[in-house]
């Protein structure tokens, strides 16, 4: 199919189907006049693709797992449950690290005094206490690699 084509079938803009295909996520045969030529099984490889994208799932860890994917054929429901998979223990630790900076914000707003001597979110411990007065993470130029202006 052209690039046109799968486009439409797949929601995809073209402009994004060539970068998956410079990205490797995807390959297209030349014709003799040069234009991109796709096997049916592209259409479900894009599905993929935006299956991961829509989990957040990096590109790179996308283009990984397509690697490991026969070429020229359809992936079949074993093949997603597979890489899904994999996916879902990632997105897990995502899941579990973002509930717990919820919760610490939630705590922060809750008493609202945000003070960076007992914020455990921004100073944990009062360890910006040693650089002396002051908001130390708030200024430009912060020794601690935390600059927040």
């Amino acid at each position: 199919m052209t690039i046109g084509e799968l486009s439409q079938r797949s929601g995809v803009s073209q402009s994004a189907l060539r970068f998956y295909e410079r990205q490797g996520l995807i390959h297209a045969e030349r014709t003799d006049g040069n234009q991109r030529r796709y096997i049916s099984s592209t259409l479900r490889r894009v599905a993929l693709i935006q299956a991961g994208k829509a989990a957040g799932v990096p590109l790179e860890r996308i283009r990984e797992a397509l690697d490991t994917l026969p070429s020229g054929r359809q992936p079949t429901k074993r093949d997603w449950e597979r890489l899904s998979r994999s996916w879902a223990r990632e997105l897990d630790e995502r899941i579990e690290t973002l509930q717990a900076i919820r919760g610490r914000l939630t705590t922060c707003i809750g008493c609202g005094c945000l003070s960076l001597k007992t914020c455990g979110l921004l100073n944990p411990g009062d360890e910006a206490g040693a650089a002396g007065a002051g908001a130390q993470y708030f200024r430009i130029g912060s020794p601690h690699g935390r600059d927040l202006a």
